[in-house]
């Protein structure tokens, strides 16, 4: 999936000239947390989270006094070092910058203008469709070797039950010799596939279901 399919595109941004005040405000009203700051061309130069508002905002315990802090403009308390994304950038490649940078959004720039911005709650959305887990299903984990193959080979066993796949996920075990295979199939019992894997010799991990045979 690339960023494109993802990413909003009712970006709201504000100038460096909007003060502080402006942009309490937007997030209030819009229920939102990040604001881009942009200049007069839509060049993304800057980026504001509610948390750089609250810091920037009087005390609750003294929230009448220091008011003519809340009039200085947003490039007084902007990060700047903004990290910006493609709308066709894989978005496996943008969680990874996400995590890596520690960072809970991302703009999203086309020929240097903003397009859209994708956050932390976008991320963990898309996760949940691509595995699937937002339907109804079962899951199963099966520990196979780590050979050419292998992922054809146990899909078959699923064809030959006539259930389809929702999702499937790779990663490796802690012996490289091997990897792990998860599934999400579209059923609600899997005892009887459980029982074919087992029959044929592949190591299923989850279910270990009693009774199934080892």
């Amino acid at each position: 999936m690339i960023v494109e399919q993802m990413m909003k595109t009712d970006v709201i941004a504000l100038k460096p000239s909007n003060t502080i005040a402006d942009a309490l405000n937007i997030v209030k009203q819009k229920n939102i947390r990040h604001l881009p700051i942009v200049d007069d061309e839509y060049h993304v130069i800057g980026i504001v989270t509610d948390r750089d508002l609250r810091d920037a905002s009087p005390s609750i315990f003294h929230a009448n006094e220091h008011l003519e802090d809340l009039q200085k403009p947003l490039s007084t308390i902007m990060k700047t070092n903004v990290i910006t994304g493609h709308p066709l950038d894989f978005v496996e490649e943008v969680a990874a910058l996400f995590y890596e940078h520690r960072i809970s959004c991302m703009p999203i720039v086309k020929e240097n203008k903003l397009v859209g911005i994708i956050t932390e709650s976008d991320l963990l959305y898309t996760l949940v469709q691509l595995t699937g887990a937002h339907q109804p299903g079962s899951q199963i984990e099966i520990k196979v070797p780590n050979r050419t193959g292998m992922l054809c080979e146990v899909a078959s066993m699923f064809q030959k039950r006539n259930i389809n796949i929702s999702s499937v996920l790779v990663y490796p075990d802690q012996d490289e010799k091997y990897k792990v295979l998860v599934f999400r199939i579209q059923t609600m019992n899997p005892m009887a596939i459980i029982e074919d894997l087992k029959t044929q010799g592949y190591d299923v991990l989850w279910p270990n279901l009693p009774g199934a045979s080892s």
